[in-house]
């Protein structure tokens, strides 16, 4: 099956050739320009389908807010803004993302959630986000976005960072299927043009190794099956405590 997947994997990689090429000679960045658009589409079917994990996850938000102080949530990767919804009321959040052109979809999110103080709008990547003090966020959010970041030891020590002690990350992620299976098969096979697809998204890490290994004081972590399509079915949901 090893022999089968890596000749898979190398026959759809020529294939993508030309896709390759586009990322190259930098035409890719024409796509970014509409990723939020299709991002908000599909966040909403998402949003849809996992309303009660999220729900479930989000309810302890408030125990991580300060004694007569305001709630600061800092979200990495917010995208459109499909968490808003289950944040408590009063709280200041904060939005980063590497893309530029998701402020438009995030403004209307945040006019749509008038529960929320929405502070600010950060262009950057989850690996260095220097503009935010350390220790001064009280929860870190991050949905869907370690599978696109460049290097997510990196993304997690920068969580580490901004997080003041007694902070929490909370998380939901599509991870890699078990290795037996034939989820994790086709996500080999199908990652090079789903790279292109889903904006640099690599469905086959196994992220819930990197957050165990963060230094995080508590980790609660759950292995789950999405009702979602086979390449992003298996997923990791829970919160870790600085």
């Amino acid at each position: 099956m090893s022999f089968l997947m890596t000749f898979c994997t190398a026959v759809v990689n020529v294939l993508c050739s030309p896709l390759h090429l586009i990322h190259a000679v930098g035409l890719y960045e024409i796509y970014k320009r509409f990723f939020p658009l299709c991002l908000y589409w599909m966040s909403a079917k998402y949003n849809k389908k996992m309303y009660g994990k999220k729900k479930e996850l989000f309810r302890s938000l408030p125990e991580f807010n300060k004694p007569g102080g305001q709630l600061t949530i800092l979200e990495i990767g917010c995208g459109t803004g499909t968490n808003f919804e289950f944040f408590p009321p009063g709280c200041q959040v904060i939005c980063t993302d590497p893309n530029r052109h998701f402020q438009r979809y995030l403004k209307k999110s945040m006019d749509q959630n008038d529960h929320l103080t929405y502070e600010r709008f950060v262009v950057s990547s989850g690996e260095d986000m220097g503009s935010v003090e350390d220790e001064s966020i009280d929860v870190v959010v991050c949905t869907l976005v370690l599978c696109s970041v460049n290097d997510v030891p990196q993304t997690l020590r920068e969580v580490q960072r901004i997080l003041r002690p007694g902070g929490g990350f909370f998380f939901v992620e599509h991870v890699a299927a078990d290795a037996s299976t034939w989820a994790h098969f086709f996500q080999h096979v199908f990652q090079p043009a789903w790279y292109y697809f889903g904006d640099g998204c690599e469905v086959t890490r196994e992220t819930w190794k990197d957050v165990a290994a963060a230094g995080f004081s508590e980790l609660k972590l759950s292995h789950i099956e999405a009702p979602f399509m086979f390449m992003v079915k298996p997923q990791i949901i829970g919160y870790a405590i600085k």
